[in-house]
């Protein structure tokens, strides 16, 4: 189908672009021409979109779809169909499945169960077989079969040795090693150490125990070389050690997961166990120093760790509930309602966040917005105001502390692979 959005606004930081009330015209899922004022067009499907952005698509590079293993908690389908709802034409799978992405076989599952969605999946695969941090795993076949990077996500990479082969390894591909950071030894409890921990009587996880991963992994990325990632940085001095790391010239990114940005451990006052995450959320302290990251450049990518979990598993004591929540349906609304309307970032700084510094992590290629290229497009309106609704969500699960939530801003429309999602509906374009 040939279709034509009228009047909208292009912006594209990476390329420079910054476009007024252009209209776009897409057939077979090829930009075909970008003008003003297009006359009517009785073949064409006509979206009128004033005032909205175009905007590179964006591609979340932190999501647990649980299978294979988990098909009750989240599918892949589901998976994709959330990302497309929330504004994500691409998405990055973590390894914590069973079996896990350890092997081509899983990988070749993931990419046939993914094939002809609107939403492209790409696989992160384990950086250790059975993620058991024992023998690496073998890097050069999980790459050739697609995977884009490696990580034992769900746990960090648990030896050194481990740790410092992946780095070499990964060299030879471009692949970042993404690393979960915390340290097993110090584990065991359920939220941030800390005076709420101590009048709520749960058992704490000091923020130590990510600190001491971050700083073993950046000083084993400036022994190596290679390129490490840092997911869901959390704390105050983990985010000062990734400052002063690429001050120095190593080679390290990170994200922050929105939940580290909107939430601290005030809100486990009731015991909700939709507030229990991993790494838990911190101190005041410790978000403001993430927000600083988020606008000094320290912190690259937003990323939602989505995690979706069974209601039998999580409506429990909160000691006893897994860890995660849902993100990839309000991570746009939290990005545009407490970065972007808090002047935290511009809204060039939130498309790098959303779309472009994933994508350079990963080593993928940005979207152009440019007649002969492919439409792989999020568009935005910011100033739509709205309220998430769990029950008419699309993920498989109900796990999130955002139900009801107002938001500022909405992600209205995907475009990729040849299909378009507005409105609850989706076209073949």
């Amino acid at each position: 189908m040939k279709i034509i959005l009228k009047n909208i606004n292009i912006l594209n930081p990476y390329y420079k672009i910054d476009l007024k009330n252009k209209d776009v015209v897409i057939e077979g899922g090829i930009i075909t021409d970008i003008s003003e004022n297009l006359k009517p067009d009785k073949t064409a499907k006509v979206f009128d979109f004033t005032n909205k952005y175009l905007l590179p698509g964006f591609l979340d590079m932190h999501v647990h779809l649980r299978e294979p293993g988990r098909e009750d908690e989240e599918t892949i389908l589901t998976g994709c169909n959330a990302a497309a709802e929330g504004g994500f034409t691409e998405i990055a799978c973590m390894p914590n499945t069973n079996p896990a992405i350890d092997s081509a076989e899983v990988i070749s599952l993931i990419k046939q169960k993914s094939r002809g969605c609107l939403v492209n999946v790409h696989p992160i695969a384990a950086a250790s077989l059975g993620r058991n941090g024992e023998v690496i795993a073998p890097m050069g076949e999980l790459v050739e079969a697609g995977a884009v990077g490696f990580s034992d996500d769900g746990a960090p990479i648990k030896t050194a040795n481990i740790l410092k082969r992946a780095l070499e390894y990964t060299l030879m591909y471009n692949t970042p090693v993404i690393d979960h950071c915390e340290d097993d030894s110090l584990l065991g409890g359920s939220m941030n150490e800390g005076l709420n921990s101590t009048f709520l009587g749960l058992l704490p996880i000091p923020s130590v125990s990510e600190d001491i991963m971050v700083m073993r992994d950046i000083l084993m990325a400036e022994y190596t070389g290679g390129k490490l990632h840092i997911a869901h940085i959390s704390t105050k001095n983990a985010v000062d050690m990734v400052r002063e790391a690429k001050k120095k010239g190593i080679n390290v990114t990170a994200e922050a997961a929105p939940h580290h940005f909107t939430l601290t451990d005030d809100s486990l006052k009731t015991y909700d166990s939709n507030y229990k995450m991993s790494p838990p959320l911190r101190s005041k302290e410790d978000l403001e120093a993430v927000l600083e990251g988020l606008r000094d450049g320290t912190i690259d990518c937003i990323a939602s760790d989505h995690a979706p979990h069974s209601i039998e598993e999580k409506e429990v004591e909160f000691e006893y509930a897994p860890n995660g929540i849902l993100g990839l349906e309000t991570e746009v609304g939290l990005t545009l309602s407490e970065l972007y309307y808090k002047k935290i970032l511009t809204l060039e700084q939130v498309i790098e966040k959303l779309a472009i510094n994933p994508r350079k992590v990963l080593n993928l290629p940005i979207p152009k917005p440019e007649v002969g290229e492919k439409a792989n497009f999020t568009i935005l309106d910011i100033d739509q105001v709205w309220t998430y609704d769990v029950s008419k969500h699309r993920s498989k699960s109900i796990n999130t502390p955002f139900d009801k939530r107002l938001f500022s801003g909405k992600a209205i429309a995907v475009l990729n692979n040849c299909k378009m999602l507005s409105n609850n509906d989706l076209i073949d374009i």
